[in-house]
């Protein structure tokens, strides 16, 4: 049976050295950070995640999720695991205390969701969704929804999802079917179905309050293909009161099938059938701006403002989850490389007392596991950096650091969802290949972790869609002046220190990386505007060069701190040797790849476009 421990001493290590989050006073939440309160906090995490958790993530996979006369039955334990979860105030943690939670940075709501996932991601994406929807309908949600719905959400009585993608129609919303109607009270009836909704129907919560984007009629009464007439709602599956916040009975939302699929079967995913459903709009619009005429403009997606808001958290959840999955795969990965005995040292026999030498002596199963730990260590420090920044971007006094902080959060989130996704699927599978056949087979929960894995890189956005984002959008936004910031901070880095000799092995290749990643925006700057496609067919390479050359920044910055720590003496030796270890290994063996990638995004799009359909 596969186990997991949490990274606690890691994520302290991010916090504390890294990110010195306890310095930030200024900020909502901060000022009580300490080393021994985020330690609490994280160890009682890492307790329930391990030892309530991660007990139900074989069991709950081997079970699944089943309809059963109209009603969606989760695996044994997960009903009482949701409610100990909630119980233990573990759904709390970023809410705000207005609704009685603990208002934590998302530095820790994000850690804790990282080990969530890694115990069980089928279970710890209903609590996850919840609190998305939670925070989204305190946002953008009338008085009595804050006051009879949310209370009941953050207690954990009751859940949430988020509703978008219908059987024709997935990331292109303007195509949607799904319509609402207003009504003489103001209500709305909202009438089409959606699919793959995660959580859609369970019972573990005495309702489900779903967040559900439909279309409304335009100003001629008719419903046209065109984000402007999208709009975002709430739709209980039992209907509540205004007034009293007392369910009177069930609404028109019925589950259609939970979907037949290739992992996270622990995870109620559904179709969901919305016939004349009461529904309430929700009113989170996106600012509106001035033309050069000085008319105001509105956005074509001003309805959908408050879903925007809850998909780009959950894109950046998505994207821990990618670490999630690289963690406990590479844990059970060395358990077992440690263990499994087979052949003998290219170098002279290292276990001379038994009959072979455990497969851990091998330098290509070293390479499946180093490199999957690199992966997870150096995208770990960048999602709390971002976690951070977000908290920055919101409560910063200075308003040039929020702006710089938005900006960056904004450039690093596609990269974060993509090529975190990409890398975890793929630590996942190096993990598996380790156990050779053993891997293949159900009962070691190899085979799981790769299949749970894969659906993080189709999630919110496929990983395409999340490159194109990438170049199209976030680093040309505002003139680039994201891009230009972030080249600014690698820069400044590289140039303090790249006289160092000791940093030498980890500035060098960063420079180069840096360099790669300048040659190909500007490549892009060049090229896309005369045939867009090319920003299409480059914006993939694009995203992996970024994605490598940020995380050699992050590990340039950990070697710099290990460097001083073991210089200065520290008792944790072993720590940070491990660290400069995992840090070379990025800085050899994965910033080379931005070569190849540079020349792959530089090729353009007419080799891939010149093909006629038909001929494929």
């Amino acid at each position: 049976m596969p186990s997991y421990k949490a990274p606690v001493e890691d994520f302290l290590f991010l916090f504390h050295e890294l990110l010195e989050i306890e310095k930030r006073t200024d900020l909502p939440g901060f000022a009580e950070l300490t080393p021994d309160m985020t330690g609490a906090i994280l160890e009682g995490g890492a307790k329930f995640c391990e030892e309530v958790l991660q007990p139900l993530n074989q069991s709950g996979d081997e079970e699944g999720c089943h309809l059963e006369n109209g009603v969606v039955r989760t695996p044994k334990g997960f009903k009482e695991a949701f409610k100990a979860y909630a119980d233990g105030g573990w759904n709390k943690l970023g809410v705000a205390e207005e609704l009685g939670g603990a208002n934590l940075p998302s530095v820790i709501t994000f850690a804790f969701s990282e080990m969530g996932s890694s115990a069980n991601q089928a279970f710890s994406m209903y609590p996850g969704l919840s609190g998305a929807a939670l925070g989204a309908l305190w946002a953008t949600g009338e008085d009595w929804m804050r006051e009879h719905v949310a209370t009941r959400m953050a207690d954990g009585d009751w859940a949430g999802t988020m509703c978008l993608t219908e059987p024709h129609c997935g990331t292109d919303l303007k195509l949607m079917k799904t319509r609402a109607v207003q009504q003489d009270d103001g209500s709305f009836r909202l009438s089409g179905t959606k699919i793959f909704i995660s959580g859609g129907d369970h019972d573990m919560t005495d309702n489900i309050i779903h967040m559900v984007i439909a279309k409304l009629p335009n100003e001629e009464g008719k419903y046209v293909d065109d984000l402007s007439t999208v709009n975002f709602f709430m739709v209980p599956k039992m209907l509540v009161d205004p007034a009293t916040g007392e369910i009177t009975g069930p609404n028109s939302v019925s589950t259609g099938a939970v979907e037949k699929k290739m992992g996270i079967k622990g995870n109620a995913t559904c179709v969901l059938n919305f016939d004349n459903a009461v529904a309430y709009h929700l009113k989170g619009r996106a600012p509106e701006k001035k033309a050069d005429d000085g008319k105001v403009v509105k956005s074509k997606s001003a309805g959908m403002a408050g879903m925007f808001g809850m998909m780009n958290g959950a894109r950046m959840g998505v994207g821990i989850q990618g670490i999630a999955a690289g963690e406990v795969a590479y844990q059970n990965g060395v358990a077992y490389a440690q263990e499994r005995l087979a052949g003998r040292s290219l170098t002279g026999v290292k276990n001379p007392d038994g009959p072979a030498d455990p497969i851990m002596v091998f330098p290509d199963v070293r390479r499946l596991l180093i490199g999957s730990r690199a992966f997870v260590e150096g995208a770990r420090a960048l999602a709390m950096y971002v976690s951070f920044l977000f908290s920055v971007a919101r409560s910063s006094a200075d308003e040039k650091e929020r702006q710089e902080a938005e900006d960056l959060s904004q450039l690093f989130t596609p990269v974060i969802k993509a090529y975190f996704t990409d890398k975890g699927f793929e630590a996942a599978n190096a993990s598996m290949q380790v156990f050779g056949g053993h891997g293949y087979i159900r009962d070691n929960g190899m085979e799981q972790f790769v299949r749970d894995a894969r659906i993080n890189q189709v999630y919110e956005g496929a990983n395409g869609i999340q490159a194109l984002d990438l170049v199209a959008r976030k680093m040309t936004a505002k003139g680039g002046r994201a891009t230009l910031t972030y080249f600014a901070k690698l820069e400044a880095f590289i140039k303090e220190n790249e006289g160092d000799a000791e940093m030498a092995p980890f500035v060098g290749p960063l420079k180069v990386g840096y360099g790669r990643l300048g040659e190909a925006a500007g490549w892009l700057m060049q090229n896309a505007a005369k045939n867009y496609d090319h920003a299409g067919a480059a914006s993939y390479d694009i995203l992996n060069i970024f994605g490598t050359v940020t995380l050699a920044w992050m590990w340039a910055q950990m070697a710099k701190l290990s460097l001083a720590k073991l210089k200065a003496g520290t008792e944790k030796q072993d720590f940070y040797k491990r660290k400069l270890t995992l840090a070379r290994y990025w800085m050899e063996r994965e910033v080379p790849m931005t070569a190849g990638w540079v020349e792959r995004a530089k090729a353009g799009a007419d080799g891939l476009m010149e093909l006629d359909a038909i001929n494929f």
